[in-house]
């Protein structure tokens, strides 16, 4: 299915900043090929952020992946800002579930990393890392050690990691899949709140429905073997805002439907949908 993406309300680009076409990926597994991905079309305007959905095994990290620009044997094309992909780039950043912060530098000097071949000097930097550990509300615990943090503050230092180099698209793996539920709920709004403070184009794929339908403009939904977009929905902003909404439920359940999990109507609460045929 060919899936454009709108625009998000007051966003306009004389190209899409993220334009998928047609793009397959096939692996090799011993010796068998396995398709992973089929025929994947998709475009993304500047500053929109997308949620993508889908039982595991679908390609939703394969895709992050692609767009990265860590493996380029694949079909198709992906450009960013007009620009074919052909290998990693400042411009894109990632997070995944866990924090991968290294355990002997503190959180300052784990964000500083990111800063070390920015061509920035060292007051810059310094000024960089203070404004993005004020970002994610770490500014205190600049001198602290990852085990010293909570779990939700470790990850938090991710996302300001990968926000230093101020990239133009924030890829997001799972980002609070490790999370327990009450700092997960947490971290969606911070989440919310940082990508629109830095005007970034984010891509985040999720099990979690009711983070998908929460967090995105756009819900794309994946069907597996291979992986292929089955529908892209649009979330109304009432949604974005208010999870008791009808709006809210409505979309969340028709998402979960496209998924294969269907509800009857005495579970269909505003509690129900967190989990989907992962």
């Amino acid at each position: 299915m060919t899936a454009p993406l709108a625009s998000a309300p007051a966003l306009a680009a004389r190209h899409p900043a993220l334009d998928i076409r047609n793009v397959s990926k096939t692996f090799l597994v011993q010796g068998r090929p396995i398709e992973a991905l089929a025929g994947i079309t998709l475009t993304v305007e500047a500053g929109a952020f997308v949620s993508v959905v889908g039982a595991s095994g679908c390609g939703k990290s394969t895709l992050l992946r692609l767009i990265l620009g860590l493996d380029r044997d694949y079909s198709g094309e992906i450009r960013l800002d007009d620009r074919l992909v052909d290998g990693p780039g400042a411009d894109r950043a990632i997070v995944f579930q866990e924090h991968r912060l290294l355990p002997w530098l503190t959180v300052e000097a784990n964000v500083g990393a990111a800063l070390l071949h920015s061509g920035l000097d060292k007051p810059a930097r310094r000024r960089a890392v203070a404004e993005h550990l004020e970002l994610v509300g770490l500014e205190a615990f600049a001198k602290a050690y990852p085990a010293q943090l909570s779990g939700g503050m470790a990850q938090r230092v991710a996302i300001a990691r990968a926000l230093a180099n101020r990239p133009r698209f924030l890829l997001l793996d799972e980002p609070l899949g490790a999370l327990d539920a009450l700092t997960r709920l947490r971290l969606q709004e911070e989440l919310k709140r940082i990508v629109t403070h830095e005007g970034a184009t984010a891509i985040l794929v999720t099990h979690d429905v009711d983070e998908a339908v929460y967090l995105g403009h756009r819900i794309v939904v994946l069907h597996p073997r291979p992986g292929r977009i089955a529908a892209v929905l649009n979330v109304p902003e009432v949604a974005r805002r208010d999870r008791s909404s009808p709006q809210f439920v409505a979309l969340r359940d028709q998402v979960l439907e496209l998924l294969g999990v269907v509800h009857a109507p005495a579970e269909r609460g505003v509690g129900a949908g967190a989990e989907t045929a992962a």
